[in-house]
């Protein structure tokens, strides 16, 4: 992609331009960042480690966990490094790989939360076909494709948008986000925000509607099972995942989807950080919570490694 425009760089937008505030906003968001970091990378050691936790369930979840952990990496780093050197420069290249892989890393993540849903449909609706179903080569290509499929609707946006010429350099965010790019271009953005919601529609309500669908199989089978234990070890494999999906939705919605009215650079700020920061913190915090083999393997890991139980 070709800089046709004479901007060589764009302005992000920072959290404050008082040095304290800066500072505040550097400690916390380098608390927040290595807490990701440490839960999706200890769940995913976790799931590694513990031999029975080698389900498909767990791969894929493996897969969200390293999807969560990359998807924080991009935008947390660069804000915080725009207070501490109070610089908020970030080159046109640096802008184009940053938008490329917000919107890879998102996509695997809603990909790998459609492909969980669809686990759990099979194992619970159709038990007696599971491990024909969900065999390791189902698995393989399923997670290829859907990181093939994120990086190639990348590719796509992320053409789409710097195919514009810009006429301004202020971005009013935090990272480069495209509605705020599509915002100080120049050129008729109305192709480019069509095919933007065109792909959030198709996308997004394509995996909305089939995790709706598939629990709603699912709640139908585990409500016909009359064993209380079995309905609630049904359940107690579909909650963390549901939490998951519900925050990642709810976050991203608000964000992209909310009234203009309710529109303003502070709000706009807040609500960026609600999708970016809160699911990759929160995923791992959920699913170590709410699910027991999880917290076992987690219990069995920590007293073989330090001697006690951190759980």
């Amino acid at each position: 992609m070709v800089n046709q425009t004479g901007v060589t760089e764009f302005l992000l937008m920072g959290f404050s331009d008082v040095r304290e505030l800066q500072i505040l906003h550097v400690a916390v968001f380098l608390c927040i960042y290595l807490a990701a970091l440490m839960g999706n990378f200890l769940l995913i050691l976790t799931v590694v480690q513990n031999q029975s936790l080698h389900s498909p369930m767990y791969f894929f979840l493996i897969n969200l966990s390293l999807s969560d952990a990359c998807y924080i990496s991009v935008t947390v780093p660069k804000s915080m490094a725009t207070s501490v050197t109070n610089s908020k420069l970030i080159s046109f290249s640096g802008c184009v790989i940053q938008v490329f892989l917000v919107i890879t890393f998102a996509g695997a993540q809603m990909s790998f939360l459609t492909v969980m849903a669809y686990d759990r449909y099979v194992a619970i609706c159709h038990p007696l076909q599971y491990t024909l179903t969900m065999n390791w080569g189902a698995c393989l290509q399923m997670a290829a494709l859907s990181w093939l499929s994120s990086i190639i609707n990348a590719v796509m946006l992320t053409a789409n948008t710097f195919r514009l010429l810009f006429c301004g350099s202020n971005i009013k965010q935090f990272f480069c986000d495209i509605p705020q790019l599509l915002m100080i271009s120049c050129s008729d953005t109305t192709t480019s925000e069509a095919l933007i919601l065109a792909d959030s529609i198709i996308m997004g309500l394509f995996c909305f509607f089939y995790i709706l669908a598939s629990y709603g199989y699912i709640l139908s089978t585990v409500l016909k099972i009359r064993s209380a234990q079995a309905r609630n070890k049904s359940f107690s494999t579909c909650i963390p995942h549901v939490m998951v999906f519900s925050l990642f939705l709810s976050t991203a919605f608000f964000s992209y989807f909310r009234p203009k009215s309710m529109s303003s650079p502070v709000v706009d700020l807040l609500t960026a950080v609600l999708y970016t920061v809160l699911p990759p913190l929160m995923n791992p915090i959920i699913y170590s919570l709410r699910n027991k083999e999880i917290q076992m393997a987690m219990q069995k890991m920590s007293k073989k490694i330090f001697g006690f139980h951190f759980i």
